[in-house]
């Protein structure tokens, strides 16, 4: 087929569907996106390409779909189609977990039964959402670990370590959680999946049993036959569709977990995501404080190096004594620079900050950390030859596969802390290279201090500077064929800082589309610009007044409402200022788990009360409560970026450097975006009829307020002055 008759076959099955479907209205918009859809994946060249012909031909749609336009439909039945037509596989990447289920328990088994032709499609986590079973037997059953070693592996944090060791209530509750887990798993009641336990384990918890690649032997390891993550992997294999996430995405580039980008057919759904989530990935942090886990794993290399007659077990302790004493002397000579501005901090909301400027690190800390770094590499160098030796060991001596595979994990829990550290100290010391001061884009790089009563943590961070260049290099030199789509990816009406952030700005072979919603906004949504006389630049002064009039107007909400903050303080004197009557009504976040929390909102509105939920950034985004669940959005503030976050303050001062404007590139742009977002959630059907309330008098009296203004949808806009 020619890439004209596949881009026909992918339009044909998202027309069949549509008019299969019954009672479904088809939407302009929603063709427009299929067509998109269909003509980029029928272009792109997939797999080995003659290299007398050039370079493969790439195709990349950047498509904004506006609520409501149905865009999971517009690109899974033409992506899916093509798929199958050229031998191909569709890998969807979405925003979180929660997205990829609803994909795969609803949308697409949705679709697979109006589609003509039969697809499979499974869900692709990643490998710390499920148990290692080895692990948990061993935690489970802690009398055949070593003395020495069971309470490392049942309390592996280094709090526990740093506050002495754990009481026997603690111990005997840990083992418990441990032993019902293991009897749920083996009585087939559990699948061994962290997010179908009934409460989520607390991180601390999970942490020790979690199914880890550092300690992993695949199909060496004797439970492998009943491995929860290498059964899920079984069901990607024979998929033509693999629902992933971006996290899982760009943590597994090159690890043949996922399909191979070059050969398959990538959809990037809350694209708007995937720059955040690209920094996070490839930003790196290591503890200078609590170093316990050095000699614990030098200790178990020595041992097991020692076993199966590895050589390189002798530079062990010189590598880990050295690694030790360098980040011993990184910690002094960190607190000697910054540690006055660190205690000066106050700890209420969570450690204590200090950036480096300019990403110069001083000179004092350039040589321990050069070593620290040059003894991490070589200790790992270590690992890897004990790995290897493990492996063929286990080859040669099938009968003492587990005893082999529970070394091989003993040393793989904590090698990712080694891990930590190299890349952790690389990044630190990246400089420019003589004369090229300009073009260098240093990263971002801080530290953080943490004091609990005599309990210190220091750690030291770094970070890419630039997600663009980041995803670049790692994530579109692979790609061939893609569609990146959400319904906020324009900002203040243009595409450009999307571009930008998501690498694409200036790629030949990345196209746009703006699809708008269907929805009427002028007549279904009105926007009140509730204006205060207090400077919002003013927090206490415009924190007071504004809780104010939103409690009046709160006092007139009939069925569901969201009240979105942009600090914790704001939520806290809201909260504190809510009269009797009032507070029962309000449901706040984090003081119920999200589901239960959102459950206790319907069943309130169902019940025909009013329920208010207060959140703040996390319930921006993603929350969808159609009709009289939310008929009122009240946005306390406009969301810019938190002030101090290292990244962002980095980035400002770089581009300050080289004479750009950080507020008009940066911040406005991505504020329109969350804006947006926020504002989203008012309107989430053709039926719906919502108010929006902002009490920042920035969004109609400043210039980059207009701006802001015309990356909302058209609500008809009413404002109210100040009283």
């Amino acid at each position: 087929m020619s890439s004209t008759e596949w881009a026909q076959a992918g339009l044909q099955a998202f027309d069949a569907v549509v008019q299969g479907t019954e009672g479904f209205r088809g939407r302009a918009g929603q063709r427009a996106m299929a067509e998109q859809v269909a003509r980029t994946f029928s272009q792109a060249q997939l797999g080995k390409v003659d290299e007398e012909a050039g370079e493969p031909q790439r195709a990349i749609a950047v498509i904004q779909a506006g609520t409501g336009v149905g865009k999971s439909l517009a690109y899974c039945a033409p992506a899916i189609a093509i798929a199958l037509a050229r031998g191909t596989r569709v890998l969807v990447s979405t925003a979180t977990v929660a997205l990829q289920e609803q994909l795969v328990h609803k949308d697409l088994p949705a679709l697979a039964a109006q589609m003509e032709q039969p697809f499979r499609f499974a869900l692709a986590k990643g490998r710390g959402r499920y148990v290692c079973k080895l692990k948990l037997d061993r935690l489970a059953h802690p009398d055949d670990a070593a003395p020495d070693e069971a309470l490392d592996d049942l309390f592996p944090e280094d709090a526990a370590h740093a506050r002495g060791q754990p009481s026997r209530q603690e111990t005997e509750a840990r083992m418990q959680f441990y032993t019902s887990m293991a009897q749920a798993l083996t009585q087939g009641a559990w699948d061994g999946d962290r997010d179908s336990l009934d409460t989520p384990p607390e991180p601390e918890a999970w942490s020790p049993v979690a199914a880890e690649g550092s300690s992993c032997t695949g199909r060496h390891c004797p439970s492998f036959g009943q491995c929860a993550y290498f059964e899920q992997r079984k069901a990607l294999v024979g998929a033509q569709v693999i629902v992933a996430n971006h996290d899982l995405l760009l943590s597994s580039l090159g690890a043949r977990v996922l399909p191979e980008l070059d050969n398959c057919l990538l959809v990037l759904d809350e694209a708007h995501h995937l720059p955040a989530t690209a920094l996070q990935q490839f930003a790196s942090s290591a503890d200078l404080s609590r170093l316990a886990w050095i000699d614990r794993l030098a200790s178990r290399a020595l041992r097991i190096g020692t076993l199966v007659e590895v050589q390189e077990v002798a530079d062990i302790p010189r590598h880990s004594s050295q690694l030790r004493q360098m980040l011993q002397a990184l910690e002094r000579l960190v607190m000697d620079l910054y540690g006055e501005a660190l205690k000066a901090q106050p700890n209420a909301w969570g450690p204590a900050r200090v950036r480096v400027p300019r990403g110069a690190l001083p000179e004092p800390l350039q040589e321990p950390l050069s070593q620290a770094a040059h003894h991490a590499a070589g200790f790992l160098d270590c690992l890897r030859a004990i790995s290897k030796a493990l492996r063929s060991e286990m080859r040669d001596k099938p009968d003492e596969a587990r005893r082999l595979s529970q070394l091989y994990a003993q040393i793989g829990t904590l090698a990712p802390r080694l891990e930590a550290v190299h890349a952790t100290a690389q990044l630190l010391l990246q400089a420019p290279p003589p004369g090229q001061e300009q073009a260098f884009v240093p990263p971002a790089k801080w530290f953080t201090l943490e004091v609990d009563g005599e309990f210190i943590s220091l750690k030291a961070h770094a970070s890419p500077l630039l997600p663009g260049s980041t995803l670049r290099g790692h994530l579109w030199n692979s790609v061939r064929g893609a569609v990146l789509t959400s319904a906020t990816l324009t900002s203040c009406g243009q595409f450009d800082f999307f571009l930008r952030e998501s690498g694409l700005h200036g790629d030949d072979a990345a196209t746009t589309l703006e699809v708008p919603s269907p929805f009427n906004y002028a007549a279904q949504g009105t926007l009140i610009a509730a204006e205060t006389q207090a400077d919002p630049k003013n927090a206490a002064q415009f924190t007071t007044e504004m809780v104010e009039a939103l409690l009046n107007d709160l006092a007139r909400v009939e069925y569901g409402a969201l009240v979105l903050f942009t600090s914790r303080e704001q939520m806290r004197q809201a909260v504190d200022q809510l009269a009797t009557t009032m507070r029962s009504r309000v449901l706040v976040q984090n003081q119920l788990p999200r589901t239960q929390l959102l459950a206790r909102h319907r069943e309130r509105v169902a019940a025909g009360e009013p329920s208010i939920i207060f959140g703040m950034q996390s319930f921006g985004e993603g929350l969808d409560l159609p009709g009289r669940l939310c008929e009122s959005v009240f946005i306390t503030k406009l969301p810019f970026a938190p002030p101090d976050d290292p990244v962002g303050e980095a980035r400002a001062e770089w581009l300050r450097a080289v004479g750009r404007d950080p507020f008009s590139e940066l911040v406005v742009p991505a504020t329109a975006i969350r804006l947006a977002q926020w504002a989203g959630r008012a309107i989430r059907t053709e039926e719906d009829q919502a108010h929006v309330y902002c009490y920042d008098k920035r969004l109609t009296r400043t210039g980059y307020g207009r701006r802001l203004l015309q990356g909302l949808p058209p609500f008809t806009l009413e404002r109210r002055g100040a009283a």
